[in-house]
């Protein structure tokens, strides 16, 4: 065995350590997605509050098609639902605590203190809204109480004494006392600790009792201009997905179809016979993800950043935006440098390999209609995964982070990283050289889900897997059919911009 080998292999086995502890490690981390269901709830909170402006009631018929009927109830739901999800991984971690020597645990156990005592705060609110009497799990205990008011009493007085929001909930409870009291902060308070529509729902009580009808009255004017800006903000968030799945269903319903009655000549079977030709073997693949992908990307730059005298924890959302658009493009300049290197000495390839063909205008559909694909199919196992996962298995780190960008700069430099660089680079070394390399070893089909199951692990995260895998096999099949790395590359960017944008229109809303 040469050094090369030795190295290589010690390498591999490091890899693979590394990646098996972080998907381990996102076992017990929240998934993202569940945050950002709750965006969308408060966005439906908000929205629902409009009352519409048409004479002919279009407007209103709209508003009443898109949001349903009991819109608080569906959002106590939700919020309860969340609730006990974050419960659940509170007592695993505690139970984990006295045995484990991770040390984030005992940070994730007070951010998860922090999150139930926010969703404990705002579940009061929609007790009393919704007149519901559900305690904190949702166990029905209070049917004896006149109203909702005692329950939210009761989940209020869950918050600790230790809690920074232990002060708001006592003006909370204080608020919907009979007699009612409140300290002479009491709007600071609200304002600083509630936002969106548990924000009006707590001024609209105060500035009641205080009988201040100008305030109110103001009140209610901004709280319907910011609801209808949120139900079209809702409308287009939610007409994107719909709009996409609907037709992504009619398109694979079109292809399965034109497969039965046009056989070979159909757009399921265009270049089925496109084959590539491996020059290099196994070592050369490790060598290229190994050491391209994970050694440069997961200990090489994170320690030359690291160098850097600039605490990028504790630095604003432009900083960070710039960090991670930094960081991802020294992982494709160093993954690519990489791949260049391995396969230089089998050079020159043949037309087949890493084409990029911008004349061929194919690829513009393939992309398109491989976006459009993949929708509903990631969305239905997305649903499938989520039962099984319950908010647990870890998302992407980046997506919380890009939350905090509400500049027109951190904003762009979020959509330039998920939507150029990543598809760019990602497409190039999974796409571009994996699945062609592993048709050396596996027929075409095989190729496309062993290179989407190492495109989903890469992302380290759990539950993230089999959605990541599912869109992986589209952007390996259009990858396959059309011959040209443009169309996967136009797919992703698609996924990703799309994704994006939802997250910044459900999280603007969210926070009116």
């Amino acid at each position: 065995m040469t050094i090369k080998r030795f190295i290589l292999g010690a390498l591999t086995v490091l890899a693979l350590a590394l990646v098996g502890l972080s998907l381990y490690s996102s076992w017990s981390q929240p998934q993202f997605q569940g945050r950002l269901e709750l965006y969308e709830t408060n966005l439906l909170l908000q929205a629902s509050e409009w009352q519409g402006g048409s004479d002919d009631g279009r407007e209103n018929s709209v508003r009443d098609l898109l949001l349903g009927s009991g819109v608080t109830e569906t959002a106590l739901q939700q919020y309860l639902d969340a609730r006990s999800q974050a419960q659940s991984l509170l007592d695993k971690l505690q139970m984990q605590l006295p045995q484990s020597a991770d040390p984030s645990i005992p940070g994730q156990i007070s951010q998860l203190h922090n999150e139930i005592d926010r969703l404990d705060l705002r579940l009061g609110i929609l007790q009393i809204a919704t007149d519901q009497t559900f305690d904190a799990v949702g166990v029905s205990r209070y049917s004896h109480y006149p109203d909702g008011i005692e329950a939210a009493m009761d989940t209020w007085d869950n918050l600790s004494d230790s809690s920074r929001l232990v002060n708001t909930a006592i003006l909370l409870e204080g608020l919907w006392k009979d007699p009612p009291r409140f300290p002479a902060d009491a709007e600071i308070q609200i304002n600083e600790q509630l936002d969106g529509w548990f924000r009006y729902q707590a001024l609209s009580r105060l500035y009641q009792l205080q009988k201040r009808q100008d305030l109110f009255g103001a009140l209610s004017a901004a709280e319907q201009e910011v609801a209808q800006e949120d139900f079209f903000k809702l409308v287009l968030a939610s007409g994107i997905q719909t709009l996409a799945a609907v037709l992504g269903t009619g398109l694979l319903i079109f292809i399965l179809v034109q497969r039965l009655l046009k056989g070979k000549e159909s757009l399921w079977t265009q270049n089925v016979d496109l084959s590539w030709f491996a020059p290099w073997d196994l070592e050369t693949i490790l060598q290229v993800l190994v050491v391209g992908f994970f050694f440069v990307g997961q200990i090489i730059i994170p320690l030359i950043l690291q160098l850097l005298p600039i605490d990028f924890a504790a630095a604003g959302a432009t900083t960070q935006a710039f960090y991670i658009l930094v960081n991802y493009l020294l992982l494709a300049l160093g993954g690519l440098l990489v791949l260049v290197l391995s396969v230089k000495q089998f050079l020159p390839l043949p037309s087949a390999w890493f084409r990029f063909d911008w004349l061929e205008y194919q690829w513009l559909a393939w992309g398109l209609g491989g976006f459009l694909a993949a929708m509903p199919l990631v969305i239905a196992v997305s649903l499938i995964n989520k039962q099984f996962w319950q908010g647990q298995g870890g998302s992407n780190p980046i997506l919380p982070l890009a939350l905090q960008g509400r500049e027109p700069l951190e904003i762009a430099i979020f959509f330039l990283t998920a939507s150029v660089a990543a598809p760019v680079f990602e497409e190039i070394i999974f796409r571009g050289f994996l699945l062609p390399s592993l048709t050396r070893y596996f027929p075409l089909w095989g190729a496309i889900a062993f290179s989407s199951l190492l495109f989903s692990v890469a992302h380290l995260n759990l539950s993230e897997v089999l959605p990541l895998m599912t869109l992986g096999m589209v952007l390996g099949f259009v990858y396959t059919r059309s011959g040209n790395l443009l169309a996967p590359i136009l797919l992703h960017s698609l996924w990703n911009g799309s994704t994006l944008f939802t997250l910044f229109l459900l999280s603007s809303g969210a926070n009116g």
